[in-house]
């Protein structure tokens, strides 16, 4: 709280001191836009300085909302590494943020406490910032929070302020397939959790019309709840995997979450990129039940020592109760991830609009699932502690790649 009351007294002593400048341009991006970046009301604290990098300050002071999750964490890195000021807020319990404080140098990474309901604490969370990324989710519903309460009524709540507060730029993770009314597959009314973010892209878009919304497609990597889904206990049945159709009815595109990041961090230095709605998706699409049999044969869990095999979800009444169960004693954090939306939402096509631009729209290309996949599976292993030697156990072979599907 004091490295807080330092930064709010400097920034209050050097707004007094406001320059009698045009606006001035910033340096042009990197990536695609040679736009350059206004800033509006110059002052000393809005000036970059230093050569680049994280001992640097390239004049923009970020606020992350959900820093903390899987994305939260590659996306601080990939902003404090070009020399971003960072504000990140934090629930509850400050240690789960404050590793993130060596994402930056010395005095870049600020937190301070916040509550998504107490408008206050948001206020004093972006007071003093330009740019503002909304990362908050759920995947599964509490008691506290539902869907709607976190992807709507909350990323309404930070656009909200955020625009009242005078901030230049606001970023909100969404998701690809998002949709008004979802098709079923296994539950009646379809996903709520893709219901919820079609509504948010709502609320933020009235509240803040100059929003960026960013519409990844299914994100893995080591942390995330898609790999360590399927290559965990709770998801398997009899040694195999229950796939809705075996998996051949649902297409994916995966995307690396760095790719992600490195996307997030491409929109924050383009000011062309505001008001835009941007699709996130790997360069390549598979369906589903090739690349469940290819993590577990990566994995060494084949059919022939292992006894892995896909089956039919709809024939597997035991799987059914187990999710059933696992949902019902433990709502607050269903064991291994295991709850009916998500198999909903694990069973959805990543569904990409034509008409909306990409990631090599903003000049990032995002990596192959086969460059990343052996570095990720890594700890799913069998026999994870012996060390091979090289090509003692080939890899299997990578699934094919298909064309998109009429929606």
């Amino acid at each position: 709280m004091a490295a807080i009351s330092s930064f709010s007294a400097l920034q209050i002593a050097q707004k007094k001191t406001v320059l009698s400048l045009a606006p001035i341009a910033l340096q042009h991006c990197q990536y695609s836009s040679d736009v350059p970046r206004i800033i509006k009301n110059p002052t000393t604290t809005s000036l970059k300085r230093g050569t680049g990098g994280r001992s640097s300050f390239n004049g923009i002071v970020c606020t992350v909302f959900g820093n903390t999750g899987f994305v939260g964490r590659y996306v601080c890195n990939r902003l404090g590494k070009i020399g971003t000021q960072l504000i990140l807020p934090y629930r509850g319990e400050h240690y789960s943020s404050m590793r993130l404080k060596l994402v930056g140098d010395l005095g870049q990474v600020l937190f301070h406490p916040f509550q998504l309901t107490d408008e206050d604490s948001i206020r004093k969370c972006i007071k003093y910032s330009n740019v503002v990324i909304n990362l908050i989710g759920r995947d599964w519903q509490t008691k506290n929070f539902t869907f709607d309460d976190v992807h709507v009524h909350g990323a309404r709540r930070l656009a909200r302020l955020a625009k009242e507060a005078g901030v230049e730029r606001f970023i909100h993770l969404s998701t690809l397939s998002c949709s008004p009314d979802p098709k079923p597959i296994l539950l009646p009314k379809g996903s709520g959790f893709y219901r919820s973010k079609w509504r948010g892209e709502q609320a933020v878009k009235e509240e803040f019309p100059e929003a960026t919304i960013v519409r990844p497609a299914t994100i893995y990597g080591q942390e995330d709840r898609w790999i360590n889904v399927y290559c965990r206990f709770w998801r398997r049945h009899l040694r195999g995997t229950a796939l809705w159709e075996k998996g051949e009815k649902t297409e994916k595109q995966p995307i690396w979450v760095g790719d992600v990041a490195g996307g997030i961090t491409a929109l924050v230095r383009d000011p062309s990129t505001a008001g835009k709605t941007y699709q996130f998706a790997g360069p390549q699409r598979y369906k589903l039940g090739d690349l469940v049999d290819w993590m577990n044969y990566f994995i060494r869990k084949e059919a022939k020592d292992y006894g892995y095999r896909r089956l039919d979800l709809k024939n597997c009444p035991f799987f059914k109760l187990k999710v059933s169960l696992v949902e019902s004693i433990s709502p607050g954090y269903p064991l291994g991830n295991l709850h009916w939306d998500g198999l909903e939402k694990e069973h959805t096509s990543d569904i990409l609009v034509p008409e909306l631009p990409t990631l090599e729209d903003i000049g990032v290309y995002p990596c192959t699932m086969e460059s990343r996949i052996a570095w990720e599976l890594r700890p799913f292993k069998l026999g994870a502690h012996y060390m091979e030697r090289v090509g003692e156990f080939p890899d299997p072979e990578p699934p094919k790649p298909i064309a998109m599907s009429p929606a």
